[in-house]
């Protein structure tokens, strides 16, 4: 019988160690030739915008899908999980579980992408996407100084404060982006700009950069010349990308950026293509945000929540 798991189960059951290890095993997959991943549609509503997104996982034994719809400012998700068998296992709500699985992706990039000697971050944007992308990055890298930025002076005192308590550690607030980005190991774009935040000439030699936040074609985070920096481009889907990321698309319309020159995070993390060739390149992730993530976290929770006996069953 199928269950139904909600935030304050799943806040319980899931953390950033097995975010991590979901999305990392999910992106080797996609590496292998062994997961399928469907991009994301959208479809209009009278006042807002329903999405769906799905994708399969055999080796792991799971498939399932994410719905969500953005209505009147207001953002609801939904996870179904299904089994090999093509019975449903369950159906969960997805806020936590996406902050997650998104702040792991760029985890997993920076595990790989990274200078091994990397501890400085910088990042832009302060809202609910953030911590989680700080908590990833903090894990795989020996972080010591975080500064983020923020136009809205009270969701960046906010996120500093709380980020503080929550690493141990200072996080600095910048006063400008380009405090953030300037003379930083590893930077973050965790914004929901339509124009960019970033600038290829703030970029200094030797930083990876995840830019995590634009994925409609009509937004970036990035100017052309930060994308032209970049001597290693990777993507956690190109089908997706092509569809959803303006920063990308913007730069290929310069010829700045070849699509054809982009690879998949998953061949980065079975070693078939370099993250990084020397310590003084410039690294882009770009993560749009893709099913197979959704699916492969919500299949440790389930598991978690099946040990635990916790979730409501469902008569069907």
């Amino acid at each position: 019988m199928a269950i139904f798991l909600q935030e304050a189960e799943i806040k319980k059951l899931a953390t950033m160690e097995m975010a991590l290890d979901a999305v990392e095993q999910a992106f080797r997959l996609q590496g292998e030739a062994k997961a399928d991943n469907a991009p994301r549609r959208r479809c209009r509503l009278e006042k807002g915008i329903h999405h769906v997104m799905n994708a399969s996982l055999p080796t792991l034994g799971f498939s399932g899908l994410k719905t969500y719809t953005s209505v009147g400012g207001k953002t609801l998700f939904h996870v179904l999980l299904y089994g090999n068998d093509g019975q449903l296992l369950a159906v969960m709500e997805g806020d936590l579980l996406g902050q997650l699985r998104t702040g792991a992706a760029s985890g997993i990039a920076t595990k790989h992408m990274a200078r091994k000697d990397a501890t400085r971050l910088g990042i832009i944007g302060t809202g609910r996407q953030a911590p989680a992308q700080v908590e990833a990055i903090c894990q795989v890298r020996p972080i010591a100084s975080v500064i983020a930025y923020s136009p809205n002076q009270e969701h960046l005192a906010k996120f500093c404060e709380e980020m503080t308590k929550s690493l141990g550690m200072e996080v600095r607030s910048a006063g400008n982006p380009a405090e953030a980005v300037t003379d930083q190991d590893i930077v973050v774009t965790a914004t929901n700009a339509k124009e960019p935040v970033l600038k290829g000439e703030w970029l200094s030699k030797g930083t990876h950069l995840n830019a995590m936040g634009a994925n409609f074609p009509v937004k970036r985070e990035l100017d052309v010349e930060a994308v032209r920096r970049c001597a290693c481009v990777v993507i956690d889907s190109v089908e997706q990308a092509k569809l959803e990321s303006g920063d990308l698309a913007r730069a290929a319309e310069e010829e700045a950026f070849y699509w054809e020159d982009a690879r998949e995070l998953g061949l980065v993390v079975t070693g078939e293509f370099p993250g990084r060739e020397d310590d003084s390149e410039i690294t882009l992730f770009k993560s749009c945000g893709i099913a197979m993530e959704d699916v492969a976290m919500a299949g440790k929770i389930y598991e978690a929540a099946i040990k635990a006996g916790i979730g409501k069953p469902l008569p069907f």
